[in-house]
């Protein structure tokens, strides 16, 4: 469980994860040791699973995203699927749906062509019977999960 401070350090880090401990800190009412110790422990307990930087695919070349609907002839929610699944570069996201479907991946290519050639690694998967993808054609916005103080 996270508290009220917790949460606040969770939001600042979440604007700017580069800001100091003593930055942190003086923004939450704790002082840099204080302000440490908090971060270090939500990173032990999992509530930070990381601290990444935020790229424009299109800058580095991975303007092509769809979203794959993938269909199964058994359940694909095991080890061997999200292994297999982690193997292919493409693929930004992976989950296990109820509906349609078995899985949802969001794949990320250079050009259509390579779009194509991660739907036939992702057909190679044991179990894959079929996709049905959608091209995204532009993005309004993607929100990264917010934590409010």
């Amino acid at each position: 469980m996270v508290d009220d401070v917790d949460r606040r350090l969770l939001a600042r880090l979440q604007e700017d994860a580069t800001q100091s401990y003593a930055e942190l800190g003086r923004a939450v009412g704790l002082s840099a040791g204080a302000a440490h110790d908090r971060v270090r422990k939500l990173r032990e307990r999992g509530v930070i699973r990381r601290t990444t930087v935020d790229v424009d695919p299109a800058a580095v070349g991975r303007g092509v995203s769809a979203f794959v609907m993938v269909d199964a002839n058994a359940w694909m929610g095991d080890a061997p699927t999200r292994d297999a699944l982690l193997a292919i570069d493409g693929i930004e996201e992976a989950h296990i749906v109820a509906g349609a479907a078995s899985l949802l991946v969001r794949v990320r290519a250079a050009t259509t062509e390579e779009l194509q050639a991660t739907l036939r690694q992702i057909f190679a998967v044991d179990g894959v019977t079929g996709t049905q993808t959608v091209v995204v054609l532009e993005t309004f916005f993607e929100r990264p999960l917010r934590v409010l103080p």
